[in-house]
């Protein structure tokens, strides 16, 4: 039988605790093998977004991915022309992985708005759709079969609080896995808002 393997695409800047519980429940608990944590370099809905060097939130990822043989880190899009789009980076997964199956997963904050995405509906017919809660986003009864809901914990955490706290000096070490943690603190990341980084 193929690997089912359910796909979390986020830009993980910086990838944290939430990301890992969530991924893991999913692992765990819902219809799939294993989850791979799929590194976005640039959001087509958020393109002005301050992102720290595409070679430092991969390299966080995979520390954190190594934590538990359920979870993956992917790059794939990192190679993708940009900006990057979920249909794209699904049908390249499928063409490169032909012994799995994959499925999206998204948050229920994004499911408003799924209709917007580039060749949703395909993305449901090819693919599939796992829904976790998200805060202040509770959905009723989806009456789609190509539409799955994952009862995850509510885990109310994000890059945006860990990257704030960074900034003002507070100490993140329980938000994040140590040696992401660790790895921040070394390269000095998130310290400054200056203005966007520059990816070398």
């Amino acid at each position: 039988m193929k690997e089912v393997v359910g796909v979390l695409s986020g830009s993980f800047n910086p990838v944290h605790s939430g990301h890992l519980m969530l991924a893991s429940y999913i692992a765990q608990y819902g219809p799939v093998d294993r989850v791979w944590l799929v590194l976005s370099p640039r959001s087509p809905f958020k393109s002005d977004w301050i992102l720290a060097p595409d070679s430092h939130r991969i390299a966080m990822l995979e520390m954190a991915c190594g934590l538990s043989s359920a979870i993956c880190s992917c790059d794939i899009e990192l190679s993708l022309p940009r900006p990057s789009y979920t249909i794209t980076t699904l049908r390249t997964l499928a063409a490169r992985y032909p012994d799995k199956i994959f499925r999206l997963i998204i948050g229920s904050d994004n499911w408003a708005g799924f209709s917007g995405w580039r060749e949703s509906e395909a993305i449901l017919d090819e693919f599939g759709l796992m829904i976790y809660p998200r805060p202040g986003y509770e959905l009723g009864e989806i009456e789609d079969p190509r539409v799955r809901m994952i009862e995850a914990p509510v885990i109310e955490l994000s890059s945006s609080f860990v990257r704030k706290g960074i900034l003002e000096g507070k100490d993140m070490n329980f938000f994040l896995p140590s040696q992401v943690y660790e790895y921040i603190i070394n390269k000095k990341l998130y310290i400054n808002n200056d203005g966007p980084e520059i990816d070398k």
